[in-house]
C-alpha cells in the first residue's frame, strides 16, 4: 500500500496541527533496532531447528537431538542465552497442557509451548505478544516419526521470534513483550489456545499480537518473485460479537474496523513510516480461504492478533514428505528459504512490536455522536500516560486512515466542525510524550480493544 498510503499519510500529517517533527524522535530509534536484525543469525539459528529432523508435536521427547522435545529445550536455551547478555531480563515459561484432541492427537499428548516475558517498565499488565510455531509436519498429519524439516511452516516464524528477543531485549520499555514459540499448531492451532488460556488467567491487557506462519519464502506456486511485500490478514468484524453488537454494527457501520482490522492498519503505517524496502499488503480476511493460523485463538480469546505471511506459498515445500518425483522436488527445506526476505520480514516485526510497546495503550470507551448534524464529537476514556490524542477519519471505502486532528494531554473528547458523521469511518489514538503512537480505535463495541469474553474458548 505504499503509494497510496504515502499520499493519504502526507494529507493526515498537513493536518495534524503541530505534530510535523513528531515522526524523527521515533524513527531513528526505531531504526537502531532494525538495523540490529541478523540475516546471518536468522540462518544459524534456523540450521539449529531444522536440524532436529522433525518437530511434529506427537514426536520424541526424549531425545536430546531429534523430536519436538530436543527443539523446545533447544528454544528455551537460547532465550536464556539471550537473557544472560541483559541482565536476566526474560522470565522463561513453559506453559503446557495435556490434549487429547481426536482426530489430530489421539492419545493424551503434553503440549509445551515456550515463551520469554520482557517485563515493561510501565504497567507490567500491558503486553503484546510475537508469536510463530515451532512444530512441523509432512503429508500425513498424524506421521511423527518422519523428517519434517519445516523451515519455512513454520521454522521461518519461530526464529524471527528469537532474533525480535535478542534485539530488543538490549532496551526497555513500558510495556511487557512476550516472545512465543507456540506447539501444536499443525494438530490444531492447540498451542495458541493454551497461551490464551494462560493470558486469560493472568488478566493481562493485549495491546496486539503478531502470528508470523510462514514469512521465510519470496518465491510463489507460479514461480513468481516477490520479496518486496508481506501480506498481513486480519478479521473484519470481532470474533467474539454478540447479537446485541451486531445488531448495533449492522445499524451504525464497524465491518472493516476489528481491532484486528486496526491492528493491521498499524503495522502497515510502521512499514511506511520506518522500512523502504518492505511493503505490507492488508488482506481483509481472518486467515487465508478455509484455512487457520495461531492468531485465530487469540481473536476468539477477545485479543487484537494478526497473521504477517509471505506474498505467495508454495505448496510444493509445505506440508510435504520430503522426497523427488518426477524430477519435481517437494519438501520444506532450507534450500528454499530466502533469507534476506526473512530477515526483511523480521525487521518489521522488530519495529512494529517497539511502535507498540513504546506508545501508550489504545484508548479504552471510544464513543462518537453527531447525528442529524453538521458536526461529528469523539469521546474516550483518558490513558495513562498518554501525551495527547489524536482523532483521526477517513473516506468509509478507503483502507487506511487519510485524516487527523490532534488533542490535547487532558482531553477526552473532540468536535470535528463541518465533518459529518455519515459520510466517513473515524477513530481515536493516544500518542506518547516522544511521539509514539497507539493503534486507532473505532468507536463502540465494534472497535473495542480490550472487550474480551468471561472465559476462553476451548481447544477444538
Amino acid at each position: 500500500m505504499r503509494i497510496l498510503s504515502i499520499a493519504l499519510l502526507s494529507l493526515a500529517l498537513a493536518s495534524a496541527n503541530g505534530v510535523s517533527n513528531a515522526q524523527e524522535a521515533p524513527a531513528a530509534r526505531i531504526s537502531a533496532y532494525t538495523g540490529a536484525v541478523s540475516e546471518a543469525q536468522l540462518r544459524a539459528d534456523l540450521t539449529t531447528l531444522v536440524g532436529f529432523g522433525t518437530r511434529h508435536t506427537l514426536s520424541d521427547t526424549v531425545s536430546e537431538t531429534r523430536g519436538i522435545g530436543a527443539a523446545r529445550r533447544w528454544i528455551a536455551r537460547r532465550f536464556d542465552e539471550i537473557s544472560s547478555t541483559c541482565g536476566k531480563c526474560l522470565d522463561i515459561q513453559l506453559p503446557a497442557e495435556t490434549i487429547t484432541l481426536a482426530p489430530r492427537i489421539p492419545n493424551p499428548t503434553e503440549v509445551v509451548n515456550v515463551i520469554a516475558i520482557q517485563k515493561g517498565t510501565g504497567d507490567p499488565n500491558n503486553v503484546v505478544f510475537i508469536m510463530g510455531h515451532y512444530d512441523s509436519r509432512v503429508s500425513d498429519v498424524l506421521n511423527a516419526t518422519a523428517d519434517a524439516p519445516g523451515a519455512n511452516d513454520d521454522g521461518s516464524g519461530t526464529v524471527a521470534v528469537i532474533e525480535a528477543a535478542r534485539v530488543l531485549s538490549q532496551h526497555k520499555f513500558p510495556a511487557t513483550i512476550v516472545y512465543a514459540a507456540l506447539a501444536g499448531e499443525e494438530q490444531g492451532l492447540v498451542g495458541a489456545g493454551i497461551l490464551a488460556r494462560y493470558v486469560t488467567a493472568r488478566g493481562w491487557k493485549v495491546l496486539g499480537a503478531l502470528n508470523n506462519d510462514i514469512i521465510g519464502n519470496s518465491i510463489s506456486q507460479n514461480g513468481t518473485r516477490n520479496s518486496f511485500e508481506v501480506r498481513v490478514l486480519s478479521e473484519g468484524v470481532k470474533a467474539t460479537e454478540n447479537p446485541q453488537q451486531a445488531a448495533l454494527r449492522q445499524r451504525n457501520g464497524g465491518e472493516v474496523d476489528s481491532p484486528s482490522r486496526n491492528l493491521a492498519r498499524f503495522v502497515d503505517r510502521v512499514a511506511e513510516d520506518y522500512l523502504s524496502d518492505l511493503d505490507v499488503k492488508m488482506i481483509y480476511r481472518t486467515d487465508r480461504f478455509g484455512r487457520g493460523g495461531d492468531h485465530v485463538r487469540f481473536l476468539e480469546a477477545g485479543f487484537p492478533a494478526v497473521r504477517l505471511i509471505e506474498p505467495g506459498e508454495n505448496y510444493d515445500h509445505q506440508h510435504q514428505d520430503v522426497r523427488t518425483e518426477n524430477g519435481r522436488f517437494f519438501g520444506d527445506t532450507l534450500d528454499y528459504v530466502d533469507f534476506a526476505y526473512l530477515a526483511k520480514v523480521t525487521r518489521l516485526n522488530v519495529a512494529a512490536l517497539a511502535a507498540l510497546a513504546l506508545a501508550p495503550p489504545a484508548p479504552d470507551n471510544v464513543a462518537i455522536s453527531g447525528q442529524v448534524s453538521a458536526d461529528t464529537t469523539l469521546r474516550w476514556s483518558a490513558v495513562p500516560g498518554a501525551a495527547g490524542y489524536r482523532v483521526w477519519w477517513r473516506d468509509t471505502i478507503a483502507p487506511q486512515w487519510q485524516w487527523s486532528r490532534k488533542a490535547g494531554k487532558d482531553a477526552t473528547s473532540l468536535t470535528l466542525k463541518d465533518v459529518v458523521i455519515d459520510d466517513y469511518a473515524f477513530g481515536v489514538s493516544a500518542i506518547s510524550a516522544d511521539g509514539f503512537e497507539s493503534p486507532i480505535v473505532f468507536p463502540g463495541p465494534a472497535g473495542d480493544w480490550y472487550e474480551a469474553p468471561a472465559a476462553p474458548g476451548q481447544p477444538r
